[in-house]
């Protein structure tokens, strides 16, 4: 059973208090059914009641669940504007890792990376990021005014409450300055009313990212310490050192030891590597010692088409099992340029539909009889290879907690272990001090002994350069929301030489517009808010 039950027992906070929309008026609304800071501030439970709404706020999209109408955002069915369904699009269907065969409005052009500055999906994210955000802001504004008169107990809570929700605002804001660059910036400073929000830059953003996670790391508790599924510092340290490590991208100043200062820190936080890489994608995952900030899920409590009832459900058909859910979608599926990374071919399926490699992370489906191995027709599901990575089952095969035919139990993993252990060569390859290659080397080998069962797939120093690492994210970590940010840092998203199936449209693959590497700013909010300027090229 998961620790953590907050997330399950949030209150309304209304999207009234977004500060950035120019028909918001600061004003108490009549219906006694909106809530604000007056009636919903009002005792000191609340606090924690309302800090859980931010955190749902990445894993359902509405105030009634199961698609109940009552979207946090508009413009978009409340079941696709949901915040993890859309980061997961916008970070995976766009690379070589996943594409989709679906035609909602233009959801294929992520995959051929042909979007556009007025597409649905990407006001989608860009509104949900900056939804958490306000909300955020609003909370901290109220906690703020709390903890002078608070005491005791609760002052401690307090303000361990406003350090997370300065953190989720953060990883908004990190989500921000990754997909977009120069965006719209609101603090608490920002009060709810009708202005424009001013413009930030990439790197002035990335400054004010920086120095937030850096000040409110004191008031965070010490890793592994905090209730399942809430911030500790363990996740500061990490979001820290993803902004390091990306920041050569984002401001054009490299900062490899600075990210080695923080990945050392998380791995020494008392977090270990799970012996058994299926249970960090299963429905027990919150069991797992190597998850280090989930966005959590559960079949009863978190009715969502969304999140990983999405990711579950549009991954499967075709015959694929079921793996604890009542059918599937037949949506997203891979390509063969990512299963070659497995050394994977049609002709392993030939006997089996899911094949198993000697690296166990691969965990993927494939029915000679009825599947096409190449992508001829992007709408057709059953061209490609299908991905059995998460499961709505325990790592046993048993059922999953809270179980749910429909709506999925299994936690989505944000941060990890593994993940920082790349991270830790990388940053060493790149010249970062504070690291040795010595370690790294363990560090790598370390994920490939837990990959093969044993020291057969092991590496030497002599391998680890950047593009064994580029190509080893990718057997770790694909389908977690990692790989459109790392092909731009390794430089191959776009205008790179590494081609896939269907990049830019055309079925062999060809380079795209650097440009590319940013999304756009939407069109209604640019039209919205003359302070914002379009990023290139769009």
């Amino acid at each position: 059973m998961k620790k953590y039950k907050i997330l399950f027992q949030v209150i309304l906070v209304s999207a009234f208090l977004f500060s950035g929309c120019m028909e918001d008026l600061n004003v108490e609304p009549i219906d006694p059914n909106v809530n604000t800071a007056n009636n919903v501030f009002t005792d000191d439970a609340a606090y924690k009641q309302a800090l859980a709404k931010i955190y749902a706020s990445y894993a359902i999209s509405g105030q009634e669940g199961g698609g109940g109408g009552n979207g946090d955002i508009e413009g978009i069915d409340e079941n696709f504007g949901n915040y993890i369904r859309q980061f997961w699009g916008v970070q995976e269907l766009s690379t070589d890792e996943a594409i989709m065969a679906w035609d909602d409005a233009t959801i294929k052009d992520f995959h051929w990376q042909t979007w556009a500055p007025n597409d649905v999906f990407i006001m989608a994210i860009y509104s949900r990021i900056f939804y958490t955000i306000s909300i955020s802001n609003e909370f901290i504004r109220n906690a703020d005014a709390r903890i002078a008169s608070a005491s005791g107990t609760f002052l401690n809570d307090l303000v361990a409450f406003k350090a997370e929700a300065r953190f989720l605002r953060a990883l908004s804001y990190w989500h921000a300055i990754d997909m977009f660059g120069n965006v719209p910036f609101v603090t608490e400073e920002d009060l709810p009313g009708a202005f424009f929000p001013e413009r930030i830059t990439r790197d002035a953003l990335f400054n004010y990212i920086e120095a937030e996670l850096i000040d409110m790391e004191a008031d965070l508790v010490a890793p592994v310490q905090n209730e399942y599924g809430r911030a500790d510092q363990g996740a500061a340290w990490f979001l820290l050192a993803k902004l390091y490590l990306n920041a050569e991208v984002y401001t054009g100043t490299p900062k490899y030891t600075e990210a080695l200062t923080y990945i050392n820190r998380v791995i020494s936080a008392g977090y270990s590597i799970d012996s058994d890489y299926k249970r960090v994608f299963s429905a027990d995952n919150f069991a797992s010692p190597e998850i280090i900030f989930p966005i959590t899920f559960d079949g009863q409590n978190t009715q969502q088409y969304g999140g990983m009832t999405f990711i579950l459900h549009a991954s499967n058909g075709g015959g694929m099992p079921l793996n604890g859910i009542d059918g599937g979608w037949g949506g997203i599926r891979t390509i063969k340029n990512f299963v070659s990374k497995f050394n994977v071919s049609e002709s392993d399926f030939a006997s089996n539909t899911q094949y198993q490699s000697n690296d166990k992370r691969g965990m993927f489906f494939f029915d000679s009889g009825s599947w096409e191995w190449e992508v001829t027709n992007v709408g057709t599901f059953t061209q490609g290879i299908g991905v059995t990575k998460f499961k709505n089952v325990t790592s046993t095969g048993g059922p999953a907690p809270n179980a749910h035919a429909t709506f999925a139990s299994t936690d989505f993993p944000m941060f990890r272990l593994a993940d920082a252990y790349l991270m830790y060569a990388e940053a060493v390859v790149r010249g970062g001090g504070g690291g040795d290659m010595a370690t790294a080397l363990g560090y790598v080998n370390a994920l490939r002994t837990r990959a093969y069962g044993n020291d057969l797939g092991n590496v030497t120093t002599g391998d680890i350069t950047l593009s064994f690492l580029l190509e080893e994210r990718a057997r770790e970590l694909y389908w977690e929301g990692h790989r459109r940010t790392d092909l731009i840092r390794f430089g191959q998203f776009t205008n790179g030489t590494y081609v896939w199936e269907w990049k830019g449209k055309v079925k062999e693959g060809i380079q795209t517009e650097s440009y590319r590497d940013l999304y756009p700013i939407p069109t209604n909010d640019l039209n919205a808010n003359p302070n914002l300027v379009q990023n290139l090229g769009y």
